[in-house]
């Protein structure tokens, strides 16, 4: 099976084919940054982190270019909310994006969320964003009002809202666009804003002072990057309309191209079913957020839903996340701690990793069938059930044995779901605390033979109390640490 994807633009399965062969041209809509990013972001761009990991999986070669909104994201008063971020900070505008931009990716990378390989400023894009506005305005597709504002005029195109399926006819002025008397349609959507001298973020144009609109810099920037087409569009199900209706309207007018081939669209992080977001202050911030859970259950708990639909938070469903993670964790640490006592390797085992071969086959035909994480994961479940009972069987087995059974779960687990981590002790601490278990169990493991009950006991509980839970196996004692018991 090749890879299928779920194309919104047409609302079908299709099969995956680049436009250049073993390419893939991939644009996101980033953050804007204004403030700490939260769970739902994290929704938006793991399942699109996985997406890039399963794509260069499959070794295309993929530029992944994700912007940063720093300018011209209008609230429907009009106000810029990187201004209304510089007022609640008292901070210069640029300020404010200078720490919330490293603060998004430091969130991303604590949750072993890849890097694009390019991360756009809207503000480093103005001359782009204004030869855009200036070839609409030429081919009539935009109008330049008294103010010195320019809109899309949404009635000149023609397939607008192809996408989200909503007819210019049908929209209603205040329907999620901004109402304002200069416009000669409802829907008709800024290119670009005149400034007053006061305003802070403005910028020389053949129009006056003033700074793009919202939706301009997505089409300016991809176009920069990828070209007039591209392969993949990626962002929130919940911009569908208006912000990637408009980027395709402006896109395919001034060029005269398809925009993006496959839409890929990734439904909400919700509390209670109401989508979580900074503006109805249901919000948990994933710094909050990595105190309470590891990386490793944020990302399981995303990946476990479909990314085309919502995935509802709740403490429970993050704490079974954990659990779930934990026990995928216990036996590699089992596995590759075997493998360090373990002899040379040998052929007669092969048929032990032979056997586990169709389990890695289902999980690859689950990722083929749009990027299943689900079922994937229920098959990394059942990869895992079956390596439990090998290590525990008693059988034997050589380090290339059990070298090639933890191969596959750096390929799987790791590589692509980036749920298991290389180092599973690096975020207790690394080899120091390794180590330091290693002793403390040791300790406790002359209090048992000894028959020292108590003092064993008495061991376990302090552990217990700063959230190390140990468990005693017939090849020895394990440890995990057991993160989000506390209220």
């Amino acid at each position: 099976m090749s890879l299928q994807i779920f194309n919104y633009l047409t609302r079908e399965k299709e099969p995956f084919e680049p436009l250049e062969k073993g390419r893939v041209g991939m644009y996101v809509c980033g953050p804007t940054v204004y403030d700490h990013a939260h769970l739902g972001h994290a929704k938006l761009y793991v399942a699109m982190d996985v997406i890039v990991r399963y794509l260069r999986y499959l070794d295309y070669k993929v530029r992944y270019v994700q912007n940063i909104t720093d300018v011209g994201h209008l609230l429907d008063t009009g106000e810029d909310r990187i201004l209304k971020g510089a007022r609640r900070e008292r901070a210069e505008p640029m300020e404010v994006v200078e720490a919330y931009t490293r603060s998004y990716f430091e969130d991303m990378d604590a949750l072993g969320v890849l890097r694009p390989n390019i991360s756009p400023r809207a503000s480093g894009h103005v001359p782009e964003q204004i030869e855009l506005t200036k070839t609409l305005l030429e081919k009539g597709y935009a109008y330049e009002t008294e103010e010195g504002d320019v809109y899309f005029a949404v009635e000149k195109s023609a397939d607008y809202g192809k996408l989200s399926g909503r007819k210019v006819e049908e929209l209603e002025p205040g329907a999620r666009v901004s109402v304002r008397e200069e416009k000669r349609h409802p829907a008709d959507f800024a290119l670009w804003k005149h400034a007053e001298p006061e305003h802070i973020l403005r910028w020389p144009s053949p129009w006056g002072w003033g700074y793009p609109g919202w939706h301009v810099e997505c089409s300016a920037m991809a176009a920069k990057y990828l070209g007039e087409t591209f392969d993949i569009h990626g962002g929130g199900l919940e911009n569908i309309f208006p912000h990637n209706e408009c980027e395709i309207a402006q896109s395919e007018a001034a060029t005269g191209k398809p925009f993006a081939r496959y839409w890929i669209l990734v439904g909400s992080l919700t509390v209670n079913g109401i989508k979580m977001s900074k503006s109805l202050g249901n919000f948990l911030t994933l710094k909050d957020a990595l105190k309470l859970y590891s990386p490793e259950a944020i990302r399981f708990f995303i990946l476990s839903s479909h990314y085309r639909g919502p995935v509802d938070f709740s403490r429970d469903a993050v704490l079974a996340a954990e659990r779930g993670v934990e026990r995928l964790h216990q036996t590699v640490r089992m596995l590759r701690a075997r493998m360090k006592e373990a002899g040379p390797a040998g052929t007669a085992e092969l048929s032990y990793v032979t056997h586990l071969m169709p389990l890695a086959t289902q999980f690859l035909e689950a990722l083929d069938d749009d990027f299943n994480t689900p079922r994937a994961i229920a098959v990394l479940f059942d990869l895992n059930k079956e390596v439990n009972e090998l290590l525990n069987s008693g059988k034997m087995l050589s380090q290339g044995t059990l070298a090639a059974i933890d191969g596959l779960y750096r390929e799987l687990g790791g590589r692509i779901l980036g749920i298991v981590p290389d180092d599973l002790t690096q975020g207790v601490g690394g080899e120091l605390v390794d180590g330091l278990m290693g002793i403390i169990l040791g300790f406790r493991q002359q209090y048992r033979e000894s028959k020292n009950w108590e003092q064993a006991d008495a061991l376990r509980q302090r552990l217990s109390e700063l959230g190390i839970v140990i468990e005693d196996r017939p090849e020895g004692p394990t440890w995990r640490v057991e993160r989000g018991g506390g209220e």
